[in-house]
């Protein structure tokens, strides 16, 4: 590493002419000594480590970061030390106004760097390689500023970098552009505009919007008219923010632009619509499904954003508890019967059901499924979209997969009873069906069928199990602290039956989590089996509390339950479950 590092300074020398030297690359100490001095890799360990290098030819740090040997945050502070740098804690630690001004975008993102501020000519900037001399060069030569390195986690970068370079930050010009050409064209109606071409004000409005909601992790993007204004709000870990406010008179145009791209009936305002488009926004493709619905301020439009380079969830994943996984995993490898995730709109349904899927053996199997949409592609699944334009239903296409010689089928969504007719019969002649429904818990979702008029004996011999789910947001942890929850939430605690504890624990609010505390989703489930008892109260009209009881004391864990082990374990709050799980 010496050699490397001697080398690096030879390049430097070659800039000093130039006053572009980056300053700060000189390694005091190895890196394995001041991990081993730290405490923070056993000494043996590392010389495994060491051994092993010259075969995978990578550096230290990242190897030991790859073994789960190290926290990516520890080593950037440790590479700080070895440098003699600043360690930059981005969770607090915000950039300048002024750096990122004079540093372009996509020079920060090329390279995962974070420009901090500007001190007496030198741009300070953030990197968790600190070792890479060709880099900073390269910065010093774009920027025309001397560099001086920071070093912070890559990950912490990232996240940085989105949330300083807002895509929205340049929309209030683009508002005045639309205004100046709206007032055009009130006072001459033949007056020429760029309303319909791709740099018009409205259509970069509408992309700064869609690229920003990516950029912050929202799952829907709201489009409001209210009266007076246009709220852009996001839906962020289940939660809904409030972007950006546009004036009234861009809201028809706005929403307009949206189903031009969703290939949407512009004219129709009067009716729901939905549409869907592909874009690729910051190298990543998204699907984006539209849906629009006239208001009494006028139309109404939602985004819902489904990033396809987004990793999907396994099994062990989605945070079951350990006794309600292994059943599960086991009713997901049965021959044949009907396995249905419940709960509202949002609730992590599809991703449990894809979860499942993923877990099935598809090479001695063929696996069918019908959705609306097709959120993630399986390559060795049939897929069906839902194109009701063209006659395809969920009823329909769910009747030519019976004629395809299934074994699994997926059905995105029970919604009317064609189709649950459908799949019950497919359950009872010797086909997997696994499918969602809109339900607020497990057994509310067995009369729901009841309630769409399929017979009790039916759903008793077709249904192996429900499983009832909500979504939890996560303490962030960047800036999780202990704190003294109110009387009332801990009222709450105790009478839902959570375990004495002397210390919990909230987020406090950092830039990695929007100042929210929070940051990312687990899953809530119960999982209610269909036993012999539960069948016998299915066909006799059972209400719903008889089922929970019998199914609770058959050793269903209820979501309440559920959400009392995620407080205990400090993986979310009191506060969080009190608004999210309200089932008793």
């Amino acid at each position: 590493m010496g050699a490397g590092y001697r080398l690096a300074r030879l390049r430097f020398k070659r800039q000093e002419d130039a006053g572009q030297v980056p300053v700060g690359l000189v390694a005091t100490r190895p890196l394995g000594e001041i991990l081993v001095e730290a405490g923070l890799v056993d000494h043996a360990r590392l010389v495994q480590v060491l051994e092993t290098q010259p075969e995978t030819n990578s550096r230290l740090g990242v190897l030991l970061v790859g073994q789960g040997l190290l926290d990516e945050r520890l080593l950037a502070w440790a590479l700080a030390q070895q440098f003699s740098l600043h360690f930059a804690d981005l969770r607090e630690e915000g950039p300048d106004e002024a750096a990122i001004s004079a540093f372009p975008e996509a020079l920060a993102r090329k390279h995962t760097v974070l420009p901090l501020r500007q001190d007496n000519g030198t741009l300070i900037v953030a990197t968790s390689d600190p070792s890479d001399a060709t880099t900073l060069i390269e910065l010093a030569r774009e920027t025309g500023s001397q560099i001086q390195a920071a070093v912070a986690p890559e990950s912490e970068i990232r996240n940085a970098i989105d949330n300083a370079y807002k895509a929205l930050s340049d929309v209030g010009r683009l508002v005045k552009a639309f205004q100046s050409i709206d007032a055009r064209r009130r006072i001459d109606l033949d007056a020429r505009t760029d309303e319909i071409g791709e740099d018009a004000p409205v259509v970069q409005v509408v992309n700064m919007i869609v690229t920003q909601g990516l950029r912050d992790r929202a799952s829907d993007i709201h489009v409001e008219l209210k009266g007076d204004r246009v709220v852009v709000r996001f839906r962020i870990d289940g939660a809904l923010v409030d972007a950006i406010t546009l004036p009234a008179s861009m809201g028809p145009a706005v929403v307009s632009r949206i189903k031009i791209m969703a290939g949407m009936n512009i004219v129709e305002r009067q009716r729901p619509l939905d549409g869907q488009m592909s874009r690729t926004i910051d190298d990543r493709a998204i699907d984006i499904r539209v849906s629009t619905t006239p208001t009494i301020f006028g139309e109404k439009a939602v985004l819902r954003l489904l990033d396809k380079s987004r990793t999907l969830y396994k099994m062990d994943q989605l945070g079951m508890p350990v006794d309600t996984f292994s059943t599960f995993r086991g009713l997901v490898h049965s021959p044949f019967g009907m396995i249905i995730c419940a709960g509202p709109t949002g609730s992590g349904k599809t991703t449990t059901l894809y979860a499942s899927l993923a877990e099935v053996d598809t090479s001695g199997r063929n696996v069918m499924t019908i959705e609306d949409p097709v959120e993630y592609i399986f390559p060795a699944i049939n897929q069906i979209q839902i194109k009701e334009q063209a006659g395809v239903t969920f009823a329909g296409g769910l009747k030519s997969i019976l004629r395809q010689d299934p074994d699994i089928i997926l059905v995105g969504e029970m919604r009317d009873v064609e189709t649950a007719r459908i799949a019950v019969q497919s359950a009872l002649t010797g086909h997997l069906v696994l499918s969602s429904v809109h339900a607020t818990d497990a057994p509310s979702a067995l009369h729901r069928f009841l309630d769409m008029g399929i017979e009790s004996f039916l759903v008793a011999s077709s249904v192996l199990a429900v499983v009832g789910q909500r979504l939890v947001r996560r303490i962030c942890g960047s800036c999780r602290v202990p704190y003294e929850p109110t009387p009332e939430e801990l009222a709450f605690y105790q009478q839902s039956g959570g375990k004495p504890k002397s210390q919990f624990w909230h987020g406090q609010g950092c830039n990695f989590c929007a100042r929210s505390g929070y940051r990312d989703r687990i899953g809530v489930y119960e999982l209610l089996q269909v036993t012999e008892e539960i069948k016998s109260l299915i066909i006799r009209g059972a209400a719903q509390s008889e089922l929970r009881d019998a199914a609770i004391r058959q050793g269903m864990q209820p979501l309440r339950t559920s959400a009392m082990q995620l407080i205990e374990s400090d993986i979310t709050t009191i506060a969080e479950v009190v608004r999210s799980i309200y089932i008793l």
